[in-house]
């Protein structure tokens, strides 16, 4: 297929510069056949003078009929039915001819669409490419609403064309508006329409609500009939050449206070097609104050879902990790996100609230979240050693209640005992500790000494904490004390030398 500017470039040269079919083809670098072929739809084909019957001329009757009948049939398919009956000839001289008598559809006359002041607003999608934020490409999609009569545009930015978007579109627009159309009027597209048959239309009923809030008709265009909603799509197309073609842009906040200059400035000050004397801004002067009221309170917008924490405290949305508080984990919660803003909530409580990331892959913190979680821990691995050494022990639940009284440090005290209990074992280390309290010493060095006095009077090497990585031998050596009388006699020998 040639587009239709190409086929009246071939149509004028042939009828008024008198250009040969080879001529244009060269000229307009397309193929012979595809001028014959214009040529011939547009009844200036070539005549060709054979006093011969052509191969085609006794199945003409044939594809005629047939065209009549399927006037849509393809070439190809009555080759091949000519083919099976006799013919002798080519596919491409038969393509040729069938293209001079198959039948053309009437073209059809639209009438043009006009509207009542504030009654209509035209509705639809569309797509600027992707764009890319740090790890994330998300696609770029622009959500364009045009009042029919005024032609005043909306236009606003998001990453991506979900219901949420289409919702928070519908809300922005109404605010740049400060009113509401009476209906508006849609493609076809999921977001507004999720089945039709025949004149049965289900709306999807995130728009229904919203139609109810605002009091507003919404209306799908039938079928193939994307002219009835013109306006919408002319203005994109306007946007695109007029706004975003060859435009720089830091995020989506700075493209959409670009587009909020663009739809105020620019958009503004073009003349209304139906009065070429006014502008855009005035009509929509006039057209303002025609709109619905706005109620109160905006529609809500946040898009809202469900998900499932595991066992780390994370919430997962839109490509990243939430923090949430370590006491949610394996709990199911709800995500409420606005395109700054993503609340997690437990029921109707707000438990955490984080800026919204647009990147991919990021663990989205706050500070508190993992600083609870690293207190827990330690609480817990202290709670963990006291119930182990309460049980091993009895007397250090004692010893410790003593210590604290005193402001001692409780953690390191706990830790230092559970080392000795795992030294010498709960025998000789709850005796120990009873000593201690006796003598009212609540210290780790004091339930030492007593162990070390307990473990030499029985012959047994004192315990040791230090250990020798990769020598075993040397860590289960076993050094036994001596007695010190033998220094007391080295004493009395250096005594008797300086007597004589």
């Amino acid at each position: 297929m040639i587009d239709k500017a190409l086929e009246a470039e071939i149509l004028r040269l042939h009828s008024v510069e008198k250009w040969k079919v080879g001529t244009i083809a060269t000229q307009l670098n397309v193929h012979h056949e595809t001028v014959e072929r214009v040529l011939a739809q547009g009844g200036l084909g070539p005549e060709r003078i054979s006093n011969n019957p052509t191969m085609i001329q006794p199945y003409m009757q044939f594809v005629v009929a047939k065209l009549e009948q399927y006037p849509r049939l393809c070439a190809s398919r009555l080759f091949q039915m000519a083919k099976e009956r006799g013919y002798p000839g080519g596919p491409d001289h038969f393509r040729h001819l069938v293209a001079r008598v198959r039948p053309r559809p009437p073209q059809e006359a639209y009438l043009r669409l006009r509207t009542l002041i504030g009654e209509q607003a035209q509705v639809d999608w569309g797509a600027f490419g992707k764009i890319t934020i740090g790890k994330a490409i998300r696609a770029l999609w622009a959500f364009v609403m045009v009042l029919s009569w005024s032609r005043q545009i909306f236009l606003r930015f998001y990453l991506s064309a979900a219901m949420p978007n289409f919702v928070r579109g519908h809300t922005d627009a109404f605010a740049f508006f400060q009113g509401i159309p009476r209906v508006l009027l849609y493609d076809n597209l999921k977001s507004a329409v999720l089945e039709r048959t025949a004149h049965a239309i289900h709306f999807n009923p995130r728009l229904l609500e919203l139609a109810r809030y605002y009091r507003f008709e919404p209306r799908p265009v039938a079928v193939r009939r994307g002219n009835e909603k013109g306006r919408v799509e002319r203005a994109i197309r306007y946007i695109r050449g007029s706004f975003f073609a060859g435009r720089t842009f830091r995020d989506v906040e700075d493209l959409n206070r670009q587009a909020d200059v663009w739809i105020t400035g620019i958009s503004g000050d073009r003349p209304l097609p139906e009065d070429r004397t006014k502008l855009v801004r005035e009509a929509f002067a006039e057209e303002q104050p025609k709109l619905l009221p706005l109620p109160d309170e905006p529609f809500p917008s946040e898009e809202i879902n469900r998900v499932e924490v595991g066992k780390t405290p994370y919430a997962r949305f839109d490509l990243n990790d939430y923090s949430v508080p370590h006491a949610y984990v394996r709990k199911s919660l709800t995500v409420a996100a606005s395109l700054q803003v993503v609340r997690i909530l437990d029921g109707t409580n707000t438990i955490a609230t984080h800026s919204r990331c647009w990147d991919r892959d990021q663990q989205i913190e706050d500070p508190s979240h993992t600083e609870a979680l690293v207190e827990y821990k330690r609480k817990a691995r202290r709670h963990r050693g006291l119930d182990r050494l309460s049980s091993a022990a009895p007397a250090a639940s004692r010893l410790l209640n003593m210590a604290a009284e005193r402001g001692f440090n409780l953690g390191s005290m706990t830790a230092r005992l559970l080392v000795l209990l795992d030294q010498v074992g709960p025998a000789e280390l709850d005796p120990a500790i009873q000593e201690a309290i006796a003598a009212d010493l609540p210290t780790v060095g004091a339930v030492r000494q007593s162990l070390d006095r307990r473990l030499i009077a029985k012959g047994l090497p004192p315990p040791v904490s230090l250990r020798f990585a990769g020598n075993q031998r040397v860590t289960n050596a076993t050094v036994k004390p001596h007695s010190l009388s033998t220094y007391d006699q080295l004493n009395r020998t250096h005594d008797n030398e300086e007597d004589q």
